[in-house]
């Protein structure tokens, strides 16, 4: 006859193992995010969505050289390199070694002497990502860059907020990591681009600035010159000027038949009577 313990194990049902549950576990809680996502509560944090941000960050970073390549070059590049963690994809908040570490392990695999099949290309993506830690190596551009991602993310967080405002308990794409990535990956590429528009204007208006304020200089040496020249030639022509009226007086003197006399006077005829 079986003991009261051992008709206890007889009965319990069988489970799964541990890895078999928690993988059922994970791809379950996966599929109600994607089909049903819950809304947040409005004060949440944006940590702990970033937190699964970062888990699809590390999953695309695994690139193969000619895919970063294509990465760095791919259409439209010239606006979203601008953001140099988007460059070097990396998390904002990380520190600075793990930054240079990571820099230097993407710069290989981009480097035209690892890809001498497409050097040109590999050129290219290697400048870019050159101008992307250069960037970040100066602490206070890091610092203005950092500046922009928390704005970024204060538009996404008043953006979320006024979305779930019009739709009431509807869900919105910003609930779910994909969705807040990709709101947060654009406002801050447009924010960046924003930036440089201002300075290419700026810089702009200072070129424009320096060829006016460079023909006004030139314009003034020009006068300038040319006043000095023109004194020059009048002190240099003195002389001949002199010796010309001399010898204009000379021969007026010479042809003057009452030389020596004063100027004739005008006489008034004589008075004669009227005859009667």
């Amino acid at each position: 006859m079986a003991s009261p313990t051992q008709e206890t194990i007889k009965n319990e049902p069988s489970l799964p193992s541990s890895s078999n549950s928690e993988q059922s576990t994970t791809n379950t809680t996966i599929k109600k995010e994607l089909i049903n996502p819950i809304i947040k509560p409005e004060d949440e944090t944006f940590e702990q969505f970033y937190s699964e941000v970062k888990a699809i960050e590390k999953r695309d970073s695994v690139l193969t050289p000619e895919q970063q390549i294509n990465r760095l070059l791919r259409p439209g590049a010239t606006y979203f390199n601008l953001n140099p963690f988007e460059v070097l994809q990396i998390d904002p908040a990380t520190p600075f070694e793990e930054l240079a570490k990571h820099y230097r392990k993407l710069s290989m695999l981009v480097h035209p002497d690892k890809n001498p099949t497409m050097t040109d290309r590999a050129s290219l993506a290697f400048e870019a990502i050159n101008k992307a830690y250069k960037i970040l190596e100066d602490e206070k551009e890091r610092k203005k860059c950092l500046e922009v991602v928390e704005e970024a993310r204060e538009r996404v967080d008043k953006m979320i907020q006024e979305k779930r405002a019009k739709y009431k308990n509807q869900p919105i794409e910003e609930d779910t990591p994909d969705g807040l990535k990709k709101a947060l990956w654009s406002v801050t590429c447009k924010l960046f681009a924003d930036i440089e528009r201002l300075r290419v204007r700026e810089e702009s208006n200072k070129a424009e600035e320096r060829k006016r304020k460079a023909e006004e200089t030139t314009d003034r040496e020009e006068r300038t010159k040319l006043r000095k020249e023109w004194d020059k030639n009048y002190e240099e022509s003195r002389e001949t000027r002199v010796n010309s009226w001399k010898s204009f007086q000379t021969v007026a003197k010479a042809k003057d038949p009452v030389k020596g006399k004063g100027p004739a006077l005008f006489k008034p005829p004589k008075y004669k009577p009227e005859g009667r």
